[in-house]
């Protein structure tokens, strides 16, 4: 083995989630609105096979070579006809690493006005479109919800291999789930999650 070869494969490789099935990456899009800066949330298409008329932000799988940047700058583009030239790209949000593993890239992004000018949801992925004002979401936090989550091994598993009796005490596991109603929606799952983290970054940075 050549471990010079080897310590360069690592430092030029992006360590990612092991395992993972699928990379993802959405645009959290930030504008100004009627009052102050708003959050622009999709509702998907109720024909969509997955997640239909659920709340979410633009966004989708990376294809190959691509950046998260790119990827989700492409899907909001796709999805809502804004260009990436009307988004400022203000960086990445904390990823997610999902049990179903795939990772997710939050990419937060201001929308210029022009660019929400331009908007006109895709049919075919999108019902609606709405904005909530930060200053709403600061004021009213999410009511959280929790539930576990307990490895169930299939009649086949290897215990006897292994060297573990049959009522090995597996660690569970847990989700929290963040709830923020907004006129008759819900902003919940990975996209209140998502929410919910940039308004703890904000608090913490005083903005």
């Amino acid at each position: 083995m050549n471990r010079d070869a080897l310590q360069t494969l690592l430092q030029n490789r992006e360590p990612g989630l092991m395992d993972a099935t699928g990379r993802y990456a959405v645009l959290v899009p930030l504008a100004q609105g009627p009052k102050g800066p708003s959050l622009l949330y999709e509702v998907r298409a109720k024909t969509l096979r997955r997640q239909p008329g659920e709340v979410c932000f633009p966004g989708g799988r990376l294809e190959k070579g691509e950046r998260p940047e790119q990827c989700a700058l492409r899907e909001l583009e796709e999805e809502l006809a804004i260009p990436p030239a009307a988004v400022q790209v203000l960086g990445r949000l904390d990823f997610i690493a999902h049990r179903a593993n795939f990772i997710m890239y939050p990419i937060l992004g201001w929308v210029e006005d022009w660019g929400i000018s331009r908007l006109s949801p895709s049919p075919a992925e999108v019902e609606e479109t709405f904005f909530v004002p930060l200053s709403h979401l600061k004021q009213n936090p999410p009511v959280e919800y929790t539930y576990q989550l307990m490895p169930t091994p299939a009649e086949n598993f290897p215990y006897d291999v292994i060297g573990i009796p049959r009522d090995y005490k597996w660690q569970p596991g847990g989700e929290n789930v963040p709830v923020y109603p907004w006129e008759g929606r819900a902003i919940w799952g990975l996209t209140g999650r998502i929410t919910r983290h940039l308004l703890q970054l904000l608090e913490e940075a005083g903005l």
